[in-house]
């Protein structure tokens, strides 16, 4: 059986720049719950999990940002 070697290749359509977020100003939500932060680089919003800070974040446009937030708060993402 033949070893396979995985190497990442930027996703197709991904036109995100490659921020440096190791002195970005992480936020965690208003209630101070949950996994999930965020941090305003350079025009654009990063979101990562605090419990796994070193993971990849993800980036998003303030337009896909303001859908993302809007559609959360209609209940779209509500797992429960």
């Amino acid at each position: 059986m033949a070893d396979t070697i995985t190497t990442e290749q930027p996703l197709s359509g991904w036109h995100k720049p490659d921020l440096d977020l190791s002195q970005a100003d992480w936020q965690s939500g208003t209630q101070g719950a949950g996994d999930v932060q965020i941090a305003f680089v350079e025009g654009f919003i990063a979101m990562r999990n605090s419990g796994r800070p070193e993971a990849p974040s993800l980036i998003f446009t303030p337009a896909e940002w303001r859908a993302f937030v809007l559609n959360a708060r209609e209940g779209e993402f509500d797992l429960t």
